[in-house]
């Protein structure tokens, strides 16, 4: 859950300071990854050594370091050529500090340092392995052992180039990993790589490539370590393996143009403002740069493997990953969502013909329709998302509907067959818990669809088939627009699913009028922004708050207790309604501050049963209703109305004053709305 941006110039000239600030802006655009902690490493001005600059906080906090520590005239000077890395931290192994920060060095003189995303999980076979021979160690971070293991190898095996080196570290360690790598013993060069986590190159040029596709090499089975010990836990030890070594002619890719500019990003909202050209790495890739050109290698090969990874043109815009006019990425993105709704709908919902055309699904419906049951999984928001949707889903498909935490599905070993269809549900397509339900699933057999954010992500390359939410880059860690956009999806998936069943008919085109209205009816309760503000004043210094609902809005419920919890540290808690009576009931009183989604719905009258009994134990409910519901607003002097929708896409407007408030009570009790304490945007830890 940290953030890896790297700048490369090769033959563009650039002064250290615009290297700086480029690796600056970078972090920025990255820091809902992580936020304890940040650090930057480029060339010293003779060349001859690394410079580290580290800082616990913020990104602003590393930026006002740099401006006091870069200030003289040396670093101005323009180079052809320079590698200059960086890191924004969410901490892992070893409490925020400077001493944990990224980037770690492999001795004191800098000869390697190191920016890692993700977990080594064998760390302490590493560190054991590396103190027997002298190093010392200077942080709690599983990260500085890879440093210290490079600097091992490369005083054993002088002749060893870069990759080669970072190669042989990859194959000691174990784990999920994203890593750039930079060193004194080798200038101008840059080695990166992924396993299980996320990873990208930006190529920038000023032509185009005579190629989009850069080959993926593999070396000679010619040469062997012999000299030392494998590192393995419970104390095994074996001759070291180590990967074929490649032919010095056909190592590098030559590039048709010479100035060329590499940017090594965990996300492409780093790189989006300098190219919209990039590479997506895949698990066990090696990328090196050496002499301005760009080599692929595959640590281990295998029958499926492609012979190139395409260079993908990015349709992200620079404006989408800038707050605007808004005071946080947050209030932004909830103010986006009448467009993202539109969009996740854009060219696959045809309301002149009643229609749903899913191109990432369509060939797989038959499959899917012949399947023993659909499987939901995911984590926070997503699997919320699941939630709101499984109801329809079993109506629409007729079909058994199962939704899963990915962390509490794997724990229990569930059992997975063949004709399963599952669903993981990931708004970065990253997380850590859901990617690995998914292998589990796929090793079983099992058809895997992803419903992801992120093009390019492991779950999008990782599954069978899948729809793209479309909903727009998500800077804010609390989701938002991903939620509603996961919704409509899941929604359209039942539509296609039921659309020769003559008896749903009716129903579909209920649903379908319906979500033509949608984007209209969005911008109807963002209007009542000031009249949550207000509501949040009355809230915002209580410690505790009850959402309540049940059907189609209990979803709102476990997602508006979400929100605000995590953005404002208040306790909240999404109650189901029918269960009130079998204890939640007990927390009712006069001062316990409770709100209720009351609408006209099926369950209508059991959600009024359960209104009775709160304001007949002296609650006062803030409650959310349909316009004109003179009923159900009698029950409270505090209200909110939103307009009237079919009951399957009520938890889309319901939502919306629920994110609406944990943003206003954020605002109020002094919170950083964008970047809540102890969260980051993509888990990509367990």
């Amino acid at each position: 859950m940290c953030g890896i941006f790297a700048y490369l110039n090769y033959l563009t000239p650039k002064s250290r300071l615009e290297v700086l600030d480029l690796l600056v802006t970078g972090l920025k655009r990255l820091e809902y990854r992580g936020y304890d902690s940040t650090g930057v490493a480029i060339d010293s001005p003779d060349s001859k050594n690394i410079v580290m600059v580290k800082r616990t906080g913020k990104v602003k906090v590393l930026e006002d370091a740099i401006l006091e520590h870069f200030s003289g005239g040396e670093y101005s000077e323009p180079v052809m050529t320079h590698i200059g890395i960086a890191h924004t931290r969410w901490a892992t192994h070893g409490v925020p500090c400077e001493r944990n920060s990224h980037p770690h060095r492999s001795d004191e003189g800098n000869g390697f340092v190191v920016v890692h995303n993700g977990i080594i999980t064998n760390y302490n076979d590493v560190k054991t392995f590396l103190a027997k021979r002298g190093y010392e160690f200077e942080s709690d971070t599983d990260t500085e052992v890879f440093a210290k293991l490079v600097h091992h190898l490369w005083k054993t095996h002088p002749t060893y180039s870069f990759r080669e080196l970072v190669e042989q570290a990859i194959l000691q360690v174990e784990g999920a990993f994203a890593i750039a790598v930079k060193s004194k013993h080798f200038p101008g060069e840059c080695v990166a790589s992924r396993r299980s986590s996320p990873l990208l190159v930006g190529i920038k040029t000023k032509t185009r490539l005579a190629t989009d596709h850069i080959p993926i090499l593999y070396g000679k089975d010619d040469k062997k370590l012999t000299s030392d010990q494998d590192i393995r836990p419970h104390g095994q030890t074996r001759e070291l393996p180590v990967l074929p070594r490649s032919d010095s002619t056909s190592e590098f890719m030559p590039l048709e143009e010479k100035e060329v500019e590499y940017f090594f990003a965990s996300d492409a909202s780093a790189v989006i403002e300098h190219t919209n050209r990039v590479i997506y790495l895949e698990d066990d890739d090696v990328a090196a740069v050496r002499d301005g050109t760009l080599s692929i290698h595959r640590l281990k090969k295998s029958l499926d493997d492609p012979h190139a990874r395409e260079i993908t043109t990015l349709k992200m815009e620079i404006q989408q990953i800038m707050k605007g006019n808004y005071d946080y990425f947050m209030q932004k993105e909830i103010f986006e969502q009448p467009d993202s709704v539109v969009n996740t709908m854009r060219g696959r919902v045809r309301f002149d013909g009643n229609a749903i055309v899913l191109g990432g699904i369509k060939d797989y419906i038959p499959e899917i329709k012949r399947c023993r049951r659909l499987m939901l999984i995911g984590c926070g928001t997503s699997y919320h998302s699941a939630v709101a949707t499984r109801q329809l889903l079993e109506e629409l498909t007729e079909l058994p509907v199962m939704v899963e935490l990915a962390s509490d599905f794997l724990d229990r070993n569930t059992p997975i067959f063949r004709d399963d269809v599952c669903f993981f549900i990931s708004q970065s397509g990253e997380t850590a818990d859901t990617l690995m339900a998914l292998r589990y699933c796929k090793q079983r057999g099992a058809l895997i669809v992803g419903i992801t954010n992120t093009v390019g992500s492991s779950i999008c390359r990782e599954s069978h088939c899948g729809v793209h939410i479309n909903a727009g880059p998500e800077i804010g860690v609390a989701s938002t627009k991903a939620y509603t956009s996961q919704f409509i999806s899941l929604v359209m998936f039942a539509l296609v699913m039921s659309e020769d069943r003559l008896s749903l008919q009716q129903r579909r085109l209920e649903i379908l009028q319906a979500l033509s209205n949608l984007a209209d009816q969005i911008r109807e309760v963002l209007k009542l922004d000031s009249k949550v503000q207000e509501l949040a004043k009355d809230l915002y210094q209580h410690k505790s708050l009850l959402i309540m609902g049940r059907g189609y809005n209990f979803a709102t419920c476990l997602e508006g207790a979400l929100k605000v919890k995590e953005l404002t540290y208040m306790h909240s808690e999404g109650i189901m309604a029918g269960e009130l009576k079998h204890g939640p009931l007990a927390l009712v009183d006069g001062s316990m501050p409770v709100l209720m989604i009351v609408l006209r719905d099926p369950v209508y009258v059991k959600c009024m049963n359960a209104l009775q009994q709160v304001t007949s134990r002296k609650g006062c409910p803030v409650i959310i209703c349909e316009e004109g519901d003179e009923e159900t607003k009698a029950f409270s002097s505090r209200h909110l109305e939103i307009p009237r929708t079919v009951d399957c896409l009520q938890g889309i407007l319901t939502v919306i004053p629920m994110q609406l408030l944990s943003y206003h009570i954020a605002v109020l009790r002094g919170c950083d709305v964008d970047c809540p304490r102890n969260l980051a945007k993509s888990v990509t830890v367990e």
